[in-house]
């Protein structure tokens, strides 16, 4: 009933944030699963729909943030991981977009937090501290998802190398 009689308002919205059909779609059935287990904290004299609107406005903006975040790291792990890494030479811009390419699959491949743990400890060159302040955890779960992450890293780069070339 609830499903209902809400997911054209939250769709709209969520269409509104997105800009796309089927990622809204999604976001509508994130919200709802949000909405199912916030329910408890709902008081009985509040609007629901007020309330509703609320809960989901926020979940869109910090998916809103998230995402931003993410491309601004991604944005930034490109220049660096292309002049600074020592990994690519600056003269062969078909190599540089290969292994770019192979590198950002393999990270796409991570989850959201052990990704971003990476990308902002060993691509960005932040300490575990600010790591753990920037993504709101533990120290220990930062150092716990980095060692995670770069064993999945690893295992995915070695099953992903280029080809080399013969001259």
């Amino acid at each position: 009933m609830i499903v209902n009689t809400y997911a054209p308002q939250i769709f709209n919205l969520a269409f509104h944030f997105t800009h796309s059909r089927e990622e809204a779609e999604d976001v509508t059935q994130e919200i709802f699963l949000k909405l199912f287990s916030s329910l408890k904290k709902y008081k009985k004299e509040m609007n629901f729909t007020a309330w509703l609107l609320t809960l989901a406005r926020n979940h869109l903006i910090d998916k809103y943030r998230r995402e931003k975040k993410e491309k601004s790291l991604r944005q930034e792990l490109d220049e660096r991981v292309l002049t600074e890494s020592g990994l690519l030479s600056p003269e062969n811009g078909h190599d540089q977009k290969e292994v770019k390419l192979i590198v950002w699959k393999a990270l796409d491949q991570l989850s959201t937090e052990v990704r971003l743990s990476i990308v902002l400890f060993d691509l960005m060159g932040k300490t575990y501290e600010e790591t753990a302040e920037i993504l709101d955890v533990p120290v220990g779960t930062i150092k716990s998802r980095i060692n995670r992450g770069r064993l999945q890293l690893a295992r995915l780069l070695a099953d992903q190398q280029p080809q080399k070339r013969r001259i």
